[in-house]
This record gives C-alpha cells, sequence and structure tokens, in this order.
C-alpha cells in the first residue's frame, strides 16, 4: 500500500480518501483520476485526467502502483442510463483489468448494498451470502449485481491480487450530497405512504474500515453499515421539515412524469428508485465486526444527526 490510485478522486468522497490516506506514514503516494479537476494540492497527491474508460496505460506504467481504490460510479440516476451503465460496467472493467495488466496486488472495489436489490420478500438482514437481485430497473442496482457478477470471474483469472469488495449502504455525515439528501431537505417532503426504515454509514467508518480492511489484506465482501436504522418521519424531524406521504400507486405515475419532464424540483429519481423506499432492504454488519473487529464510531442515527448538524450550520 505505498502507492495507492484512487479512481473517482475528486467526488466527495474520492476527496476524503485521497485527505485521509495521505496522513498514512505507509502511504508514499497516492494518484487520482477523473473527469474533474481536483481542488487542492498535496505533496504526496498527483492528479491526472482521464475517465475511467479511456486507456490508462499511462497511468499505471512504470509507476509503481501497488493498490487500486476504485471509487468512480455515477449513483444518482441520469435520463442517457446507456451512458451510466457504460461508465459504472465498462468503466469497472476497465479499470481493474488495466490494474491487472500492471500487477497491481491489492484492489478494493466500492459495490453497494443496492445491488441486493429492494424486494418485498427480502429478509429482515441481508448477509454477505443472500443472492444478488440488483432489479433491473433501476440502473445503479442493476450495474452493481453485474459488476460483482463479472468481478468473481476476474478474480479466478487473477489469484495473485488480493480483491476486497465492499457494499456500503448510503454513506452519510457531513459532505452528504445527493439526490436524497436534497430530497429530504426540503420543506415539504413527498414520499410514499409507510417508507421502510433506513440504515445509514458515517463517512468516517467508511474511509477507516476500507483503509484496514486494505491494511490487514482482507479479501471477500464485506457488508458495511452501522448498528440501527431510523424512519423517514425521524429523519424529517431532525431536520425540521414534514413529509406528504402519497399512496404508491398515485406516486409512481406522478413522480414518473415528473421525471421525464426534469422537473427537479419535484424529483431527482425516476419511479423504479421508489422501491427503494417502500422495501426494507437491511444489511448485517455481523462480518466485517468479527473478522475486523470494529467497533463503529457512529450509529445509524448518530450519523444522520452528523448530518443534520452541517445542514443547520449552513443555514446559520
Amino acid at each position: 500500500m505505498k502507492h495507492i490510485l484512487i479512481t473517482g478522486s475528486s467526488g466527495y468522497f474520492g476527496q476524503k480518501l485521497v485527505r485521509f490516506f495521505e496522513d498514512k506514514p505507509e502511504v508514499e503516494r497516492i494518484t487520482g483520476i477523473d473527469i474533474k479537476p481536483f481542488p487542492a494540492f498535496s505533496k504526496k497527491f498527483r492528479f491526472m485526467k482521464f475517465d475511467v474508460r479511456d486507456s490508462l496505460e499511462s497511468v499505471f506504467s512504470g509507476r509503481g502502483i501497488d493498490c487500486l481504490i476504485h471509487a468512480a460510479y455515477i449513483l444518482p440516476p441520469i435520463h442517457d442510463t446507456a451512458l451510466m451503465e457504460d461508465i459504472n460496467v465498462g468503466g469497472t472493467r476497465n479499470v481493474l483489468s488495466s490494474a491487472a495488466r500492471h500487477k497491481v496486488t491489492q484492489i478494493l472495489d466500492c459495490s453497494s448494498t443496492t445491488a441486493y436489490g429492494f424486494h418485498p420478500d427480502n429478509p429482515a438482514l441481508l448477509t454477505e451470502e443472500s443472492p444478488l437481485r440488483g432489479n433491473d430497473d433501476f440502473t445503479y442496482a442493476k450495474n452493481k449485481r453485474e459488476i460483482e457478477g463479472w468481478i468473481k470471474d476476474f478474480e479466478k483469472a487473477n489469484p495473485d491480487i488480493s480483491l476486497t469488495v465492499i457494499r456500503p449502504c448510503f454513506v452519510v455525515g457531513p459532505g452528504f450530497t445527493n439526490p436524497l439528501a436534497r430530497h429530504l431537505c426540503k420543506k415539504i417532503c413527498i414520499l410514499p405512504t409507510n417508507p421502510a426504515p433506513f440504515q445509514f454509514i458515517h463517512e468516517d467508518d467508511l474511509v477507516e474500515i476500507m483503509y484496514l480492511l486494505l491494511k490487514e489484506k482482507k479479501t471477500g465482501v464485506y457488508n458495511l453499515a452501522a448498528d440501527g436504522t431510523m424512519t423517514f418521519d425521524e429523519m424529517l424531524h431532525l431536520l425540521g421539515n414534514r413529509p406528504l406521504k402519497i399512496p404508491f400507486q398515485l406516486l409512481w405515475p406522478m413522480n414518473n412524469l415528473m421525471w421525464h419532464l426534469r422537473a427537479t424540483f419535484i424529483t431527482e429519481f425516476p419511479s423504479p428508485c421508489l422501491n427503494m423506499l417502500r422495501y426494507p432492504w437491511l444489511a448485517s454488519n455481523d462480518k466485517i465486526k468479527r473478522e475486523l473487529g470494529y467497533t463503529f464510531k457512529y450509529t445509524t442515527a448518530e450519523a444522520f444527526e452528523d448530518f443534520v448538524r452541517h445542514v443547520k450550520e449552513g443555514l446559520s
């Protein structure tokens, strides 16, 4: 872990990773790639402007990169699903295949608990052995399911690589910014009737777990989710906002129309995303606690409360 390559380094979580690993003495150099410039300078860090679908020969060649953290994914839904799939699936294959050709010895891929899918028959807690059923009509969940299927074959073809796959739930904290965060921050927040409880993981817990997994050379798949859950009523109460609950049968076509009209002040996600709120998809964190001995610094509720503090500080 002397020279780490981080894809998606200019995103909010990519920046968090760069700053975290900069402080680790065993990390001598960090290279980051992204299509957007990195907003800061550091002696350890070098930024290179690349799309994950580009040829990455000049990124890897002769640079002694021994560790890859692949975090460059499009999570917020976009209307061009073909582009989203090309970046998420095609980009992942390109990055990991390039790393294998250049003898990178450690890879950590950021998957997601959305790979399990949102289904009425999900078990009370999804374990790492639960089947991946990422919904075909929700591009991000579908992509994560497909990528993990491909990674199994990649791992067999590259037995010399220590490969770790993490499945975090929604990441929250001061940097939490995505369509869900913006939706919750609306004074009147439209929701389906009886939304399912939700899990979060704090961004600080997530980066530390990623570091420890790499440091201890843990391989395999790990769910990453904090203890406990929250209801959407609890989230909105903390933010000082109010829910407007609409029966699912009415909300789906209304949301679908607003999505196609690009009425982002109403919705930033297509109607299949509503199943994420309708059905529970809660992940067990027993494996990471057992194998890494990790104690989470934040529960789901405490992680969300940290986000709320950040929001309220911005309003004051």
